[in-house]
């Protein structure tokens, strides 16, 4: 069975791009007119985002996200057969400070945030930088699409480990200089143990994991932002948030990492994942104050 799948991806795959977005515009017009996927939560969080902005332009935003949504969708399944040279010419990127950290025999955690095409800067970065990096990926369900997908990301060497097996693995990780990739916007399990801070003016959680490995490690932190240039080109950028992690104090770094975020999101509101439920936990006093 998993060839038979792979089979009609792979030649799915081959159809040009012209013809993929013409199907992501049908699929996007579905699951915003139609199936309503989510419509609810998105048009909910960028309330809360954006409460500056009429009813007209919030719905002009998500009408754009659902178009990037399925846009991401379809590049991902473009990737199964995309070659180096098209990569290349669709996205770029700045990599100079990850490599010069590298070459000081830094460790570094790259922090970034669910904003599109994630896909496109695993294979740029795995591409340019000097040593792998390593990735932690949510497992797909299905086994043939987790099969597939795990492949193609892994193409120029990315280090792909499971959420769920990183605990486990995390050891191996940390004994050699190593990169360690992670998307920091994470909803935490337990909100009562998470850094609470004002996400666009709204009491937020942010997981703690990223920022006390960074100490614990003594890390150098680089953000890594992303940019929609046009339909199906990226660019993505670097910023340093701490040379040495171990000398921030609590908070400190996922405060950088805050403010960061938002300020790119603000740059183009539709180029974030609002159909995840970011807002979705109330601030108690019993958390703790509010950092920043």
């Amino acid at each position: 069975m998993y060839y038979i799948v792979f089979g009609f991806l792979y030649l799915f795959s081959l159809l040009p791009f012209f013809i993929l977005y013409g199907l992501s515009n049908g699929i996007a017009f579905l699951l915003y007119h139609v199936i309503r996927y989510r419509k609810d939560v998105v048009l909910y969080n960028l309330s809360v985002a954006f409460p500056e902005k009429t009813t007209a332009e919030r719905k002009k935003i998500a009408k754009r996200f659902y178009r990037y949504f399925t846009d991401t969708f379809i590049e991902t399944l473009k990737f199964i057969s995309i070659s180096k040279k098209t990569l290349l010419r669709r996205s770029t990127g700045s990599f100079e400070l990850i490599n010069q950290l590298i070459a000081e025999g830094r460790n570094v955690h790259l922090m970034a945030g669910h904003q599109f095409n994630w896909e496109y800067a695993n294979l740029l970065y795995a591409i340019n930088l000097n040593i792998p990096f390593v990735g932690i990926y949510i497992p797909i369900k299905n086994p043939i699409f987790s099969r597939i997908f795990f492949n193609f990301r892994q193409r120029y060497g990315t280090i792909l480990i499971s959420a769920p097996d990183f605990k486990n693995k995390m050891h191996d990780v940390f004994k050699k200089q190593y990169l360690l990739a992670l998307a920091a916007d994470q909803n935490p399990g337990n909100p009562a143990a998470a850094y609470w801070m004002n996400f666009f003016g709204r009491p937020t959680p942010f997981v703690t994991g990223p920022e006390k490995g960074a100490i614990k490690n003594n890390t150098a932190v680089v953000y890594i932002g992303f940019k929609k240039i046009r339909r199906g080109c990226y660019h993505f950028d670097t910023q340093l948030l701490a040379l040495n992690g171990g000398d921030t104090g609590r908070g400190e770094l996922t405060l950088k990492y805050r403010d960061i975020l938002e300020q790119t999101i603000r740059q183009d509101p539709a180029n974030y994942l609002w159909s995840h439920r970011r807002f979705k936990f109330d601030w108690k006093p019993e958390y703790g104050d509010l950092i920043g």
